[in-house]
């Protein structure tokens, strides 16, 4: 057997530090750090979006600065609550009908950003219409600071050694810890199980180059005067990173079965897709459409 170059994983803990109080364990995790910052960020970046009306359609803000922070919450809820539902519905439904006391249990983890994603929506469009703010335009704020969270994410994912690719000879290939992550194929070419680091392909896709594009618009293009450019932007831009990296990407566990090992969910012989390419499907023609609609409705008459 071969015993190719790969990267052994380094020594993190999903927790960066816990505390026994009284027989319970408070600990402080990286993913929710992932969480916290991406909020936090995304909101003084919306702060300030809001401080230069100058980025805006008739040099007006769509909001007072001092509202971001009430929107904060919204998009708070918008995503827990998305994102667990969206992860009951879309990956694991049959064993949350059958345990739905575990659907509250979002300490034990699952979460789908798609679902987490229409999460935000409908928080957002709530939150518009009690506080009679431009959907389009608070959306485009909202779309450019969402990569930040992603990517953030995406690295929380990697330090809990989650969400890994499928396996790989190549030398970057990362030799993941526990039984799952080193179950390859029987008749892998190797004696050790190392997989693409396919939440870094997305850290870096969804998260850093996709923020680079949207605030080159913004900053550079003047794309806030066209609203829902920047939205369309965001939608097909995440739809295209996401589908792209699901060729690398381990498909979750309820798909793969000894007669579809890759895990698709729609094939046509060889060929298939997984469950997160057919959710990011519909997201890229949605964002080509915004894209389109934003650009025709800015043409001059």
């Amino acid at each position: 057997m071969l015993t190719p170059l790969a990267i052994l994983f380094p020594d993190l803990r999903p927790e960066i530090f816990s505390i026994d109080i009284g027989g319970f364990t408070l600990a402080l995790r990286w993913y929710a750090l992932a969480y916290i910052a991406g909020f936090l960020l995304g909101w003084w970046i919306i702060q300030r979006l809001m401080t230069r009306p100058a980025l805006w359609p008739a040099n007006t803000a769509p909001m007072a600065p001092a509202k971001v922070e009430g929107l904060l919450t919204w998009v708070i809820i918008g995503v827990i609550l998305g994102g667990r539902l969206g992860f009951v519905l879309f990956y694991q439904a049959g064993y949350y009908l059958e345990y739905p006391s575990q659907i509250l249990r979002v300490w034990e983890g699952g979460m789908s950003f798609h679902g987490g994603f229409a999460g935000v929506i409908v928080a957002g469009l709530l939150y518009c219409r009690r506080h009679g703010v431009p959907p389009l335009q608070l959306a485009d704020a909202m779309a450019l600071v969402a990569p930040i969270g992603i990517g953030l994410g995406r690295v929380a994912n990697f330090i809990n050694a989650e969400l890994w690719g499928r396996p790989t000879l190549a030398p970057w290939g990362v030799i993941f810890p526990g039984p799952a992550a080193q179950n390859c194929p029987w008749d892998w070419p190797s004696a050790i199980c190392a997989r693409h680091p396919t939440q870094l392909y997305e850290a870096a896709l969804e998260g850093a180059v996709l923020f680079a594009v949207l605030a080159f618009l913004v900053w550079r293009r003047g794309a806030l005067r066209q609203p829902g450019l920047v939205t369309g932007a965001f939608v097909a831009g995440y739809g295209l990173a996401r589908f792209t990296v699901e060729f690398w990407r381990q498909a979750d566990a309820q798909f793969i079965t000894p007669d579809n090992p890759l895990g698709h969910v729609l094939a046509l012989g060889p060929l298939g897709v997984s469950m997160g390419q057919v959710l990011s499907l519909p997201m890229i023609a949605i964002g080509l459409v915004l894209i389109w609609r934003a650009r025709q409705a800015t043409q001059p008459t």
